[in-house]
């Protein structure tokens, strides 16, 4: 009989990461992490972003522990709110952040090269095929009011279009997040705001939605611009 392989408890990337972690912040910031087991968690924003592991929204916005309350699922998506409590999951969550965290921002972090806008648009003109029956297939198939609120798409696979197909999604998830009473009313009463934002992985570029205009802003270009510039060692 052949011995069964006890599998290592944590893999030694993690291990090795944890280990930096004691040794660095942790060891620098202990009474900021003993604070925060006190007094419990106080972020000011929510960010639904997705879940690739390239775009972390504490990385992009420097944002200390306690600071972001993160929903992220795949291709950044806010259902529309129904009474049936249909994905329960998201709008507990957002719920949770806006009634017992009360937090100030909503922000919806989408990106560039999104691996879920490209699975649904490949779908769509027959590159692909997704069962939306399965969990990704289901998911996914909220981004179709995104797509049919923009051109028709392109006959083969475009990064253009897909990036665009992306922020016409975030577009969509402000109004979904405005089908909730509970956002609704605490932007009304001025102690919520709502914000939108495009992130590009390749150079970090941030972008940000100018609901008046509808067009999205990239975000401190002079500091973008130093940062490009700036040698790399």
């Amino acid at each position: 009989m052949t011995e069964k392989r006890q599998a290592p408890l944590l893999s030694h990337h993690l291990l090795e990461g944890y280990e930096t972690f004691l040794s660095g912040r942790f060891h620098r910031e202990r009474e900021r992490f003993h604070d925060l087991a006190k007094r419990g968690q106080h972020p000011h924003t929510l960010v639904i972003g997705c879940c690739d592991s390239r775009v972390t929204p504490e990385e992009i916005f420097d944002a200390e522990p306690g600071e972001i309350f993160d929903v992220r699922n795949v291709a950044n998506l806010v259902p529309p709110h129904a009474s049936n409590n249909y994905h329960h999951g998201s709008w507990a969550a957002i719920d949770y952040a806006v009634s017992n965290l009360q937090v100030s921002h909503i922000v919806v972090l989408g990106h560039a090269r999104c691996g879920g806008v490209r699975a649904f648009l490949e779908n769509l003109i027959g590159e692909a095929a997704l069962d939306e029956e399965d969990y990704i297939g289901n998911w996914i198939s909220m981004i179709a009011p995104a797509a049919r609120a923009i051109a028709p798409a392109p006959a083969t696979f475009d990064q253009a279009y897909a990036d665009r197909l992306a922020r016409e999604s975030i577009r969509r998830g402000l109004a979904n997040l405005r089908t909730f009473e509970k956002v609704v009313e605490a932007e009304g009463a001025g102690r919520l705001a709502l914000h939108g934002a495009f992130f590009s992985i390749e150079d970090a570029s941030l972008f940000a939605l100018d609901e008046s205009s509808g067009e999205f802003v990239q975000v401190l270009p002079s500091s973008h611009g130093a940062a490009l510039a700036r040698p790399r060692f």
